[in-house]
């Protein structure tokens, strides 16, 4: 019985009295086979348990000429496709899910997003796992998403990436972009394609939505529960993955979405800048790559701050525990004096949130007095990834890194609605 062979092709599988149905494919421990099942999910099976295998059709995958769908008459957009779950699909000659090999690919997949606009252009400035993605590529995608904003036959751009690092793109856009006039949307799957229960459909239909809106700014857009029902659209300094499969991962924290999208219309949820046709979208991406986030835990060895300023780094964002407290009087390895010592040398410090939701304040506490005192910057309610990628794009000023007063002012400027102020307590 030849099973390698057919990986790729509609069999029929016997397993004692019973015929399973589905796309042969190969799995990643040896003596075991996977079946596509209709629905989309994958079952497992031991060859040495299978009694008759019998193909029902040979699939071969045949390249065609893409014809796009004729202008849905609502407005114009342009897509820019940077990898991830979203951009992948069922490959049967790899027996999984890989990068499309070509926009048009996408597109045969999604069809609906025609229902709500024109895809006016397309960009493909690179195809990556967003874990593979760093600055530089948050400054290419930039640029490109500056370009394209820029065009006056573009109504909106949507960004289309991988969900495990989406919120740093969000934060890095939403500073990179300056005098944003149009919509800027990131949106997501967080199940392939090939799978019945894929969220890539609504959230780009409901992604269009936004692109095409009177809304003005970067926006994240995905699945607001379970359901294939509506998704939120939330602001991109303001917005964590929260779950590692859900297809709603992504939440709000410290925050209201700006609305909810249902296939048919937008309901606001609070307030957000509109369009302005007449701005001119300016880059600014500078940024300083020695930055770094660190976690504290019980018992760490402050000493790791020495680390820092051997490697060179300029910025240290420190998720406390809290209200903002690491180590201080009466433990055995106190942070208070290394905390002096290295801004002393230089080194920026600043605190961020380990419990996500909520806000800092030292002042409560003694312990957070005392390391209030070592020059420590708290940056209130800003979530630490986002933190993270703003003491990045600040430093990267050499006229503000020049001095600290300068950075801490800059840091605690609201520039992309990184910090509430209202925030519920």
């Amino acid at each position: 019985m030849e099973i390698e062979s057919n990986f790729g092709n509609l069999v029929e599988v016997e397993m004692g009295k019973k015929l399973y149905e589905g796309i042969l494919l190969p799995s990643p421990e040896s003596g075991t086979f996977l079946l596509k099942l209709e629905n989309g999910y994958n079952i497992g099976f031991n060859k040495k348990e299978i009694v008759k295998l019998k193909v029902l059709k040979k699939i071969e995958e045949k390249k065609k000429e893409f014809e796009f769908p004729k202008f849905a008459g609502k407005g114009s957009i342009a897509l820019v496709l940077l990898g991830g779950t979203i951009s992948a699909r069922l490959n049967p000659g790899k027996g999984g899910v890989d990068f499309v090999e070509t926009p048009e690919d996408l597109f045969k997949v999604y069809p609906q997003l025609f229902q709500e606009a024109d895809v006016k252009k397309i960009v493909v400035p690179f195809m990556k796992a967003s874990e593979n993605m760093d600055f530089k590529d948050w400054q290419k995608v930039a640029k490109v998403v500056s370009d394209l904003v820029n065009d006056k036959s573009i109504s909106g751009v949507l960004v289309l990436q991988g969900t495990d690092a989406l919120h740093y793109t969000a934060s890095a856009l939403s500073f990179f972009l300056r005098d944003l006039g149009k919509p800027v949307v990131l949106t997501f799957s967080q199940r392939s394609i090939d799978r019945g229960s894929s969220d890539a459909r609504l959230n780009l239909l409901c992604s269009a939505k936004v692109a095409i809106s009177n809304f003005s700014g970067v926006v994240v857009v995905g699945h607001a529960n379970s359901d294939d029902e509506f998704c939120f659209g939330i602001p991109g300094t303001k917005v964590r993955k929260l779950h590692s499969s859900r297809r709603d991962a992504f939440k709000p924290v410290n925050s209201e979405p700006f609305f909810k999208i249902y296939p048919e219309r937008i309901e606001k949820l609070s307030d957000h800048s509109l369009r302005n046709e007449k701005k001119f979208c300016v880059v600014d991406n500078k940024f300083e790559d020695k930055v770094s986030l660190l976690k504290f835990y019980p018992g760490q060895d402050p000493s790791i701050l020495e680390y820092y300023l051997e490697k060179g780094y300029k910025g240290i964002i420190i998720e406390m525990l809290g209200l903002g407290h690491v180590a201080t009087s009466g433990a055995v390895k106190s942070w208070i004096k290394k905390l002096k010592e290295v801004q002393k040398k230089g080194l920026i410090i600043c605190a961020a949130a380990q419990t996500i939701y909520g806000r800092l304040d030292p002042l409560v506490y003694v312990p957070g007095r005392e390391l209030l005192e070592t020059g420590i910057i708290y940056l209130e309610d800003m979530l630490s990834e986002t933190a993270y990628v703003k003491l990045g794009w600040v430093l990267g000023h050499k006229d503000w890194a020049n001095s600290k007063e300068m950075v801490k002012s800059k840091m605690l400027e609201n520039f992309s609605g990184e910090i509430n102020k209202r925030i519920l307590e």
